[in-house]
């Protein structure tokens, strides 16, 4: 089946910020009553003839008081794999964690992005030529767990409910590293080809139909919904598109806060821990020399810092016809939030080919409003002549007194 495409070349991605809805659960709105966090989005073509980069954000993420998903994709040779991740990214995390409840989220991370990539493979074919791009990416998952990892508040009813779902005698010693751990899920040894699990492959019949579905999207006029959502073909989605939030589960005070983040390609993100930057991600770019082995390796080249002298980053979502050098495989980190965790900046290279880690952290500091931050660092950007696509996201943390 041929799919339709809208008219314009313009990736889509709406944000609503709502002072007295409940928005658990429903893709790109925000309250600003939220009691964990405040999310701030901004984004802006700059000097590009159109706009390639898409955003996503849920709160409430999983239908769980204070959890969040928030990313950044930012596309090339086209929108529409930075505008069906925009979409349909957070859709393929929940499938995994409930396929894999025990599994460490970096790894279903990694799964993830597998399977994205792989999608976005068969999409390309699908539309007989007509898509061809690719997207880089920078996800971040906030989770509220045990000491142990794991939502013990999440049994079911009809199975004992533990006394105290988080053992503070078998809770760890806190780390005097900023970051709880970091794990690059891919080596120039590893499957260069970016092939997915077991797991995953099981699935593909069902992506298979979503993608479909994505694809008629496209030429329908308007960005997936969350009433679109609702309709999905993912047994296991549990996003909800109503106001009101009877399903949501509220965890123990008890629980710790994990920010997990994954990445692939150059889309940063940089926390700030007591006014000091922290870089979660890696720039996968031709230039870096770790990343160059892998391309050569596998038989490719770098030329001009760029792949095959054609793409200037190593990795990405999509760019199928270019897989066997540029992987889909994210660099992963794990950073247990502390009362020093201040907020997280998400962009694309349009803004850090601007700016530094450290001079963003400063400029939007002392901004409380999530909003003002990220328009802020838009502005910067734009004021000193970036030449790209420019897409903020800042999540403005709140700790408990």
């Amino acid at each position: 089946m041929t799919p339709r495409f809208t008219d314009s070349p313009n990736a889509r991605s709406k944000s609503i910020t709502a002072a007295d809805l409940d928005t658990h659960g429903v893709l790109n709105r925000h309250s600003t009553n939220h009691p964990t966090f405040r999310v701030g989005v901004s984004e802006d073509k700059g000097t590009r003839r159109t706009m390639e980069d898409a955003h996503s954000f849920v709160v409430d993420f999983d239908s769980i008081r204070g959890q969040g998903f928030f990313a950044v994709f930012d596309g090339h040779a086209g929108k529409h794999a930075a505008e069906w991740c925009g979409s349909h990214f957070h859709e393929y995390l929940l499938d995994a964690i409930h396929a894999s409840p025990t599994v460490p989220i970096p790894d279903v991370l990694n799964q993830t992005f597998h399977a994205v990539d792989e999608s976005l493979s068969r999409m390309c074919e699908e539309s007989e030529g007509k898509i061809h791009s690719g997207c880089t990416a920078v996800t971040a998952f906030l989770r509220v767990e045990d000491a142990g990892g794991h939502q013990p508040f999440l049994t079911p009813p009809s199975s004992p409910i533990p006394d105290s779902p988080v053992d503070d005698a078998t809770e760890p010693p806190a780390s005097s590293s900023p970051l709880a751990s970091s794990v690059e899920s891919i080596s120039p040894k590893d499957d260069i080809d970016g092939k997915t699990s077991k797991k995953v492959k099981k699935e593909k019949s069902s992506s298979t139909s979503r993608i479909r579905k994505a694809l008629r999207s496209l030429g329908g006029g308007s960005r997936l919904s969350s009433s679109s959502i609702s309709g999905s073909s993912s047994p296991n989605s549990s996003l909800k598109t109503t106001g009101d939030s009877p399903n949501i589960t509220i965890p123990p005070a008890s629980g710790r806060r994990v920010l997990y983040s994954a990445n692939a390609g150059d889309a940063r993100g940089v926390l700030c821990r007591a006014g000091k930057a922290v870089r979660l991600t890696y720039d996968h770019k031709g230039s870096d020399r770790q990343e160059a082995k892998r391309i050569t390796d596998a038989g490719g080249f770098v030329m001009s810092g760029r792949v095959n002298g054609v793409l200037a980053v190593t990795r990405s979502l999509g760019d199928s016809s270019m897989k066997e050098f540029v992987v889909g495989a994210p660099y992963t980190t794990e950073t247990e939030l502390c009362q020093e965790d201040e907020f997280l900046v998400l962009a694309c290279d349009g803004l850090w080919d601007v700016i530094g880690d450290q001079a963003a952290i400063e400029l939007i500091r002392d901004i409380e409003d999530a909003q003002h931050a990220s328009d802020k660092l838009l502005k910067h950007a734009l004021s000193h002549h970036t030449t790209d696509n420019v897409t903020v996201i800042v999540v403005r943390f709140k700790h408990a007194a």
